[in-house]
This record gives C-alpha cells, sequence and structure tokens, in this order.
C-alpha cells in the first residue's frame, strides 16, 4: 500500500468513526423528563411524598423522604423499571391506601394525623409480612423498598442521613462499631 492510500484510509476511517458516533449518540438526546411524566398523577406523587416521609420521616439530623422528593423518585422507577404486573399491584396498592383511610378514619389519607397514617401504614406492613413466598409481591413492600431506594440514594439521605465522604482515605478493616451512621 502507497502512503498516500494509507492515508486517505485512515481519515476515512477516522472520519467516519467520529460522524458515525456523533449521529449514534443523537439518538440518546431526548426531552426532560417533567415531574408529571409516567403512569402516576400528581395527586399519587402527593400522596407517594406523604407515605415516603411518614416511613422515613424528618427527624433534628437529617431531612425526611419528602425533601428527597420521594414521590418522583417512585413514579420514575415504577414507570420505566417495573413490569406491567408489578405496576398494576403499585397502582391497585394506592387506591387500597385511600380506600382504607376513608374507611378506618373517614379522611383521606393526606388529612390524617402523623399517628393516624403511621398506624394505616403499620397495617400495610403487618400484610405484607403475612405474603406467602412465591406470590406477587404486596404492594407495601414496593412501596417502603422504593422509599428506602431512593432516600437513601438521594442527596438529603447520603449526606445527612448517611455519614458521607466524598473522598475516602485509607481503608481500615477492622474498627470498632460504636452505633454511628452507614458510611456511604
Amino acid at each position: 500500500m502507497k502512503r498516500r492510500q494509507a492515508i486517505t484510509l485512515t481519515a476515512t476511517i477516522l472520519g467516519g468513526s467520529f460522524f458515525g458516533s456523533q449521529i449514534l449518540l443523537s439518538g440518546c438526546k431526548g426531552e426532560p423528563r417533567q415531574p408529571t411524566d409516567g403512569l402516576l398523577s400528581h395527586d399519587d406523587i402527593l400522596l407517594l411524598d406523604e407515605i415516603g416521609e411518614t416511613i422515613l420521616p424528618a427527624t433534628a439530623s437529617s431531612q425526611g423522604a419528602k425533601a428527597a422528593q420521594i414521590g418522583q423518585f417512585m413514579n420514575v422507577m415504577v414507570t420505566d423499571c417495573y413490569d406491567e404486573k408489578e405496576q398494576a399491584i403499585f397502582q391497585a396498592g394506592l387506591k387500597t391506601v385511600a380506600e382504607r383511610s376513608k374507611a378506618k378514619y373517614s379522611k383521606g389519607f393526606m388529612q390524617l394525623s402523623p399517628e393516624q397514617r403511621l398506624e394505616l401504614l403499620a397495617s400495610f406492613d403487618a400484610e405484607a409480612k403475612q405474603t406467602a413466598k412465591g406470590a406477587p409481591r404486596h404492594f407495601f413492600s414496593l412501596m417502603k423498598d422504593l422509599t428506602q431506594t431512593g432516600y437513601f440514594s438521594s442527596e438529603p439521605g447520603v449526606t445527612q442521613a448517611l455519614r458521607y465522604n466524598p473522598i475516602p482515605k485509607d481503608y481500615i478493616g477492622c474498627v470498632d462499631y460504636k452505633g454511628e451512621k452507614a458510611w456511604y
């Protein structure tokens, strides 16, 4: 192969890979997601914020799940990651929360006192623990798992509820545990 042919071939390959990658990556650019995009309505997201706040409330040292916008996180996860069966269980669970709240307290979940909310969610948690192995997951198990995952991967959860060290130093494998927060 002559030098001129090698240069032409190299330029063609490099140019094709550069422009080809731009065309390929242009498909990755999409419209930014809006807070109400997904399966759940705006009211459902507000309800999930309150459920999340009841599960992981704010304390003196850290913000609660509501500050982590847990309802929006759940909307994205249910819409994008759950299969149709789990989505149906989750959506039916939201209706169950509303129905049981009305039946037991004659009020919607949003109007309940913190004690009533905790009592209602504790009853769902007890039901979830009674679910047989191999049966579809209980809706409250899905909500609780998403609340914990979303909160402990959010900025308030990582920086306030956990011990956060953006640049860890040495690895010390044998340290006595004194009840302090977990590391992130």
